[in-house]
């Protein structure tokens, strides 16, 4: 995660650790960096949330969810969230 305030107690909320990057350091963040790249091919970076159109939010969402992805054995992150949940079930 990144250092903001949000993840100060994360770790003992779920019991479990929590590894912070350094700050601009990009290459610690690279799944999350490559779901940003994603998400700027369709909403250009800086744009206000307000202007665009919550289909197209809609639309972003679940592309990048049914995207299978290397780092889950090309799996989408859709069909290994359900995996996990039926694992727990």
């Amino acid at each position: 995660s990144d250092n903001g305030a949000e993840f100060s107690e994360l770790s003992q909320a779920i019991e479990s650790e929590v590894y912070y990057t350094h700050p601009y350091t990009s290459c610690e963040r690279g799944t999350n960096e490559r779901h940003n790249g994603l998400i700027r091919r369709l909403i250009p970076k800086g744009k206000s949330i307000e202007d665009i159109d919550p289909s197209l939010i809609i639309y972003v969402e679940n592309w990048c969810n049914t995207l299978p992805r290397k780092i889950l054995e090309y799996r989408s992150p859709n069909d290994a969230f359900h995996e996990e949940l039926r694992n727990i079930a």
